[in-house]
């Protein structure tokens, strides 16, 4: 079965129709939902895989640079790259719960797991420097480590909790008014 890769145009509208491209997802009734459209980890990875591929975000669209063009990689490379890191750079990742350890573990097995794919590749990828290794190398590993590391003290967590505890609170506040106010009627 001879694989097929989505050209550029599909791509962006299977991911606007995800929710991970530039249309944000469907907005819910409750502040978590509000949130966690705000905490969008994917659409850096996207952003990601347009520098690879040596485009800048000039006049509302992305542009390909000509003094980019000997650093970047190609369509297949920069998806590949990008959709690795996904898998740490989601919304269930910056609400999770990961101890130093597996952060750090995680963060060294998407590397090297990026480095394996850039070796096996890297005509397909369009590598043909080192320095490109390393370019791919430190952005993997910055996007992974942070996005990782940023649910860690439990901030992200918190701050739903407290919102939908304040949302809760002014729930049950509405509902005491229009009960104070359908008993004050009864009594006039």
């Amino acid at each position: 079965m001879e694989e097929r890769y989505m050209d550029e145009r599909e791509y962006e509208q299977a991911m606007m129709g995800s929710g991970m491209g530039s249309v944000p997802m469907p907005s819910m009734r409750d502040g978590k939902a509000d949130l966690l459209e705000k905490i969008n980890p994917t659409a850096i990875v996207e952003e990601i895989r347009q520098r690879l591929m040596g485009r800048e975000f000039i006049n509302g669209e992305w542009v390909i640079v000509q003094e980019l063009s000997d650093r970047a990689l190609t369509k297949k490379g920069a998806f590949d790259i990008a959709n690795l890191m996904l898998s740490a750079s989601s919304q269930n990742v910056s609400i999770s719960k990961l101890d130093d350890k597996d952060i750090r573990n995680r963060t060294m097995n998407i590397l090297k797991t990026a480095m394996r794919m850039c070796l096996k590749n890297w005509k397909e990828y369009g590598i043909t420097g080192t320095d490109q290794f390393f370019f791919i190398k430190e952005t993997v590993v910055s996007n992974t480590f942070i996005t990782l590391k940023q649910p860690e003290g439990e901030g992200i967590r918190k701050l739903i909790m407290g919102t939908i505890a304040e949302q809760n609170i002014k729930s049950e506040a509405r509902e005491q008014r229009g009960g104070f106010s359908l008993l004050s009627k009864k009594w006039k």
